[in-house]
Formats: structure tokens, C-alpha cells, sequence
């Protein structure tokens, strides 16, 4: 009796765990190859009072990246951009996308679209080589990843008749109208606006070499720079290619490659041009740091103030430590624009009638 009861087991235990595990290969690649299950988006649409677009008139540009690993924030985001956007219809999105990313350009087309059926967008490829010969060692491997310098270039890859912009980072979400931050105001010939943060220690993101040095550290002596974050600004395309600032900071990056003069990947070079002379914004358009430090990524709070804008830079992110089961209090928020459906692997529970099942003698097994 007992070899009956083991056989059965054994047949009753493989057939389980193959009809769940051919189930969860059906759900999770959803079509798009890429094992994300994003349902399509509630269809925003424009308010009485937005003004009808004609060509890039009236639009608010915005540009971000897209790739497989941050693929989750970045639908998260734009989910957040036109659920508070007075008028949604009026934006649109510039995706730059890695050239040789698990998902290709056309794979996350389709995916955008199949999400958001009514959102403007286009996709741009960010060659790889264009940057990869300037980029040095960081203090986390994540901030070499090519596609952080896509931002350098949107100059160069997006239309000429994208004057302005709008860059946002993959790991954010925003809780009001971006239309508010669109309208920002660049004085004084400047050519990016950010919050910015002047009582951080600003020496601590440059190593004891550039302070040292007395010809490159030179660059701060007529600026007084404020630390800012690069994962929100407001970029003027015009003063931008006028200027050629894209330069400037390859210039920076080939210094660096050098002799070592900072530690945390893109951030410095944009330091480096811009501190000093950069739009100040109000704070509550980047609530950042709420992924921790580049090290531990622990839980942190919100500055004090307005919020407008959350965004979780640094190590943790809020996906992550969702799927971890071990979330920070400020990632629930992060968590009601999250579209991802998850897959039957993760989430499938064995049908009731089994339920009893493993709790047989052991001897069974």
C-alpha cells in the first residue's frame, strides 16, 4: 500500500509542476518575447481647455530611455506622466533605446503601443560605441551602462525642430502635471534647469586627485556649484547644440579616463559643465535618493516640502525590493502606477483541491 500511495505521489507531484511550469511559459512571454505582462493602460484623454497641437506646437517633449532591465519603471513612469497630465494628449515621448539590448527597438514598439494605444512616441537606437570608449569604472557597475550617457546626445539624435525637453530618469514617478515643470523658465542664456541642492558637500563627488590638481580644479573658481541630480532636468536643445555641450562633457570624460577625478559614472561631467549655472527648480520636482545609497540602498524618507515628483535613484528599486517582499514604506506609492502583471511562476498558487497535498508523511517523498 504504501508503494501505491509513493507511485502516486510521484505522478501526481510531476504532473503538477509540469502543467504549472508550461502554464507560466504562456503567461509570462504575453507575446512581447520578453516575459513582461503589461495590460493596456485607462486612456487619458486632453481637458477642455488644452489647446489643440499642431506638429511639435504645444506638445511637451519629453525624453527617457528604455531597456529590459528598467523596462517595469519606465512604463511605471510614463503611466504616471499621463494619469496627472492635464492634457496627455499633448505629450510626447522620445524612448532612446540601447543597440544591442535583449529587447530590441521594434520588440518595445510593440510593447508601448500594446500599453499605451493613444500615447505619441517614437524610438531612437543610442549606438553603444558612440560612448563606450569614454566610459570609466564607477562605484557600481550599474552606472556603466552605456545607455546612462544617452543624454548627451539628445541633442544630436532628436529633430532639430525639438528645441526643448523634458529628461527623465527610468526610476520615478510623478504625483502632478508635468505641464508645471514644462513651463520652467531658463534665464539668463542657461541650458538646464534642476533642483538643485547647495548645502550637499559638493567636494565629495570629485576625488582628492581633481582637488588637488590646481589647473583642473580651476573650473569651479568664478561658479559657486550646487550639487544637482541629473535624473530630472529641463533641457534647452537651441543653447544646447549652439553650444556644443555635448563636447564639453566628452572633453571631461577623456580626462577622466586619464586621471581619475570622480567615482559616480555620468553625474560628474554634467558637474562639471553646469554646477554653478544651472535654473534652480523647486525641490519638489526631484524628490530623489529614495533608492538609498549607491552601496546598501536602504530605505530613506522625503525631504521636506511639496512633493511633485518621487524618484528613487540611487541602489534599491522599488520593483526589486516589491518582488523581494521586503519594500520601503515609500515604494506603495511607486507601486500603484506599476502595470506589471507578473508572471504564473511567481504568482500561481496550486489549485485548491491539491492543497492538502504536501502535507503527507514525509515518507511519501
Amino acid at each position: 500500500m504504501r508503494f501505491i500511495l509513493y507511485a502516486a505521489a510521484l505522478l501526481l507531484l510531476h504532473f503538477l509542476l509540469t502543467v504549472s511550469f508550461c502554464l507560466a511559459i504562456r503567461t509570462t512571454v504575453g507575446g512581447d518575447g520578453l516575459g513582461f505582462r503589461f495590460p493596456e493602460a485607462p486612456y487619458y484623454r486632453n481637458g477642455v481647455e488644452c489647446p489643440v497641437s499642431s506638429g511639435d506646437r504645444n506638445l511637451v517633449q519629453v525624453a527617457m530611455t528604455l531597456d529590459f532591465e528598467y523596462l517595469r519603471g519606465s512604463i511605471a513612469a510614463v503611466h504616471s506622466v499621463v494619469r496627472h497630465a492635464s492634457c496627455p494628449e499633448n505629450i510626447f515621448f522620445h524612448f532612446i533605446a540601447a543597440e544591442f539590448d535583449p529587447a530590441s527597438p521594434r520588440v518595445l514598439s510593440k510593447l508601448v503601443r500594446s500599453t499605451f494605444p493613444s500615447l505619441n512616441f517614437r524610438i531612437y537606437i543610442f549606438r553603444e560605441d558612440t560612448v563606450i570608449n569614454l566610459i570609466s569604472s564607477s562605484i557600481r557597475q550599474a552606472l556603466e551602462n552605456p545607455l546612462n550617457y544617452a543624454r548627451n546626445y539628445l541633442g544630436d539624435m532628436l529633430d532639430l525642430q525639438v528645441g526643448r525637453v523634458i529628461y527623465l530618469d527610468s526610476d520615478l514617478v510623478l504625483v502632478d502635471d508635468i505641464l508645471k515643470l514644462w513651463n520652467t523658465t531658463l534665464t539668463n542664456s542657461r541650458v538646464i534647469g534642476a533642483p538643485e541642492y547647495c548645502h550637499a558637500n559638493f567636494t565629495k563627488y570629485f576625488t582628492a586627485g581633481f582637488w588637488s590638481d590646481p589647473v583642473i580644479s580651476r573650473v569651479f573658481r568664478s561658479r559657486k556649484p550646487c550639487y544637482f541630480n541629473t535624473g530630472v532636468m529641463v533641457m534647452d536643445l537651441v543653447r544646447w547644440r549652439e553650444g556644443n555641450y555635448r563636447k564639453r562633457i566628452e572633453n571631461w570624460m577623456e580626462i577622466q579616463r586619464k586621471k581619475k577625478i570622480y567615482e559616480l559614472g555620468s553625474l560628474p561631467p554634467y558637474l562639471l559643465v553646469f554646477a554653478g549655472n544651472v535654473e534652480g527648480i523647486d525641490h519638489r520636482w526631484n524628490q530623489h535618493g529614495l533608492g538609498g545609497d549607491n552601496i546598501r540602498g536602504s530605505c530613506r524618507s522625503l525631504h521636506p516640502g511639496p512633493v511633485s515628483l518621487l524618484h528613487w535613484s540611487g541602489k534599491g528599486k522599488p520593483w526589486v525590493r516589491l518582488d523581494g517582499g521586503s519594500p520601503c514604506p515609500l515604494d506603495h506609492i511607486w507601486e500603484s502606477y506599476d502595470l506589471y502583471k507578473g508572471n504564473l511562476i511567481k504568482h500561481q498558487s496550486f489549485p485548491s483541491a491539491f492543497a492538502n497535498f504536501f502535507e503527507y508523511p514525509s515518507y511519501l517523498f
